[in-house]
């Protein structure tokens, strides 16, 4: 026959059982997860070798900076860049909604066909109005004769994509190189940069397009510093979560060792 126990367990003894010790040492494994999830994080968070500064003002070769189909690294984007090629005719197309300097206007784009089976988009010059706009197409057309030009421009992620508006399906807002192959000619096993060029200097009676240089980075990602908190944070609630459950077992065990007094008082 089993003696009643004559005082409730303790804590530290609940914590010392071999169903508690378990649940650490697997909240220790829970906790070694985060943690190093946080080192990651961190190590990601801090630059160590950053862009010098001014970087992005040195023209270099576009195929140096990015290659086709690929997305353009954020330290580079804004690199001037220079590249060559020729204009494919039909293809000079009109973007709404393009600000030169807090105006409101037009941009006229090109797609430049830079090597074989291979295109970037074009930000030619920018318009004040779509009659302007117009024109400079009408001219580009007329000297796309297959002769070489020489670009230098910015290099600048796409926009992405939108629906036009249903009154105006030709219309275009955005600088997509997604949505200006839609339209392109001669497309077909066609390779394509996703980032487009912004010209420094305009032809075809249109207006230099204002691209200023981008501001200096800084070498600190806050947003992965803010993650590698939240890691630490987690991994600390993996314990907390532990001495929880363990406190709230001893409780109840409290609580049925008192309930077992009363009823044998009474």
């Amino acid at each position: 026959m089993t003696t009643p126990a004559l005082f409730p367990p303790t804590l530290r003894e609940v914590m010392l059982r071999g169903r508690w010790i378990g649940m650490l040492v697997l909240c220790l494994v829970v906790a070694g997860v985060f943690a190093w999830l946080g080192q990651w994080q961190l190590g990601r968070a801090i630059d160590t070798d950053p862009p010098a500064p001014g970087a992005t003002e040195q023209v270099r070769p576009l195929a140096d900076v990015v290659e086709p189909g690929e997305y353009l690294p954020e330290p580079l984007v804004g690199q001037r860049v220079e590249t060559s090629g020729t204009w494919v005719p039909g293809d000079f197309l009109v973007v709404s909604t393009r600000f030169n300097d807090g105006v409101q206007g037009y941009w006229v784009t090109g797609q430049l066909r830079v090597a074989e089976r291979t295109s970037i988009a074009v930000a030619i010059g920018w318009a004040p109005d779509r009659e302007t706009a117009d024109a400079a197409v009408e001219r580009l057309e007329g000297d796309a004769d297959g002769s070489e030009v020489a670009i230098t421009g910015r290099v600048i992620s796409d926009e992405g994509p939108v629906v036009p508006p249903r009154a105006e399906p030709d219309r275009m807002d955005r600088m997509s190189p997604a949505m200006l192959l839609s339209r392109w000619h001669d497309v077909e096993q066609l390779d394509v940069y996703r980032p487009y060029l912004a010209s420094v200097m305009a032809t075809a009676g249109l207006a230099d397009i204002a691209s200023p240089a981008p501001a200096e980075q800084s070498p600190v990602n806050w947003l992965n510093i803010f993650y590698a908190v939240e890691w630490a944070i987690f991994a600390g609630f993996a314990f907390y979560l532990w001495y929880r459950l363990a406190k709230d077992a001893w409780e109840r065990e409290v609580e049925d060792f008192e309930d077992a007094a009363a009823s044998a008082s009474a």
